[in-house]
């Protein structure tokens, strides 16, 4: 699939599950075509991509890459933008997520908090620039409002995305004029996939909202969707979408 595409074409990493599905069926359903990346979730990337096409032939492509290993990253960029010889915008959504108290670090730990939450959309951004500029595109960065308070036994975790989050602000001016650079950083959208997180602290999280619920992740697609098609005098910036967090 090599033909020009007069849609826009965005790239989400991350794209096959949770936030990065539904960021995906949004643009998806506001024209875009969509180069949906994966790592393990295959499976749940191909179906998606088929629902996806079913709505409308030939308009998503799934992408397999490791973003702990620079040459994947690479080449996901190039094959992104050859795949319909354009890319408007870069979503760095995928994230690795899980606890690292003190005692127990190990640099694997570092190492893989930091592939998918600053390494991979650092490199992912430079292997991107040349084609977004030429579509006067932007990058959309999803950060987490713990990059700024901080969380119990995340350290790297949250160091990564505190990396994403300055990323965010010197990109928008290395890339500027042509490219903006923003970022989203969600609050209680979605639990952890892989904890067994107890009601009592859940509903603890969620008194701590202004708003007093649980986010939805339309909320961050819709701020997606916002940064990249409306939001045309922003740079730099990071909508904390928290429910007054």
């Amino acid at each position: 699939m090599t033909a020009h595409a007069e849609a826009p074409v965005a790239l989400i990493t991350g794209a096959a599950v949770r936030l990065g599905a539904t960021t995906a069926t949004l643009l998806h359903q506001h024209g875009y075509n969509l180069v949906i990346h994966c790592n393990h979730s295959v499976t749940a990337a191909n179906a998606l991509a088929e629902a996806l096409n079913g709505q409308r032939q030939n308009s998503a492509v799934v992408l397999q890459a490791d973003l702990a290993d620079m040459t994947a990253v690479r080449h996901l960029g190039e094959a992104a933008t050859d795949t319909w010889q354009r890319l408007d915008l870069l979503v760095n959504n995928a994230s690795a997520f899980y606890p690292t108290p003190l005692a127990d670090i190990t640099l694997d730990d570092w190492d893989t908090l930091f592939a998918s939450n600053a390494k991979g959309p650092l490199f992912l951004a430079s292997a991107t620039a040349a084609a977004l500029k030429k579509q006067q595109g932007s990058i959309i960065n999803i950060t987490d409002l713990y990059a700024r308070q901080g969380l119990r036994h995340h350290s790297i975790y949250t160091m990564a995305k505190a990396a994403l989050e300055g990323m965010t602000r010197t990109l928008a001016r290395e890339l500027a004029p042509e490219v903006r650079v923003n970022g989203i950083a969600p609050g209680a959208i979605l639990w952890p996939a892989d904890e067994n997180m107890a009601e009592e602290m859940k509903e603890a999280i969620i008194s701590k909202t202004a708003l007093g619920r649980l986010g939805d992740p339309l909320d961050i697609a819709n701020a997606v969707l916002f940064l990249a098609q409306q939001a045309t005098y922003m740079t730099g910036q990071v909508l904390h979408v928290d429910g007054g967090r």
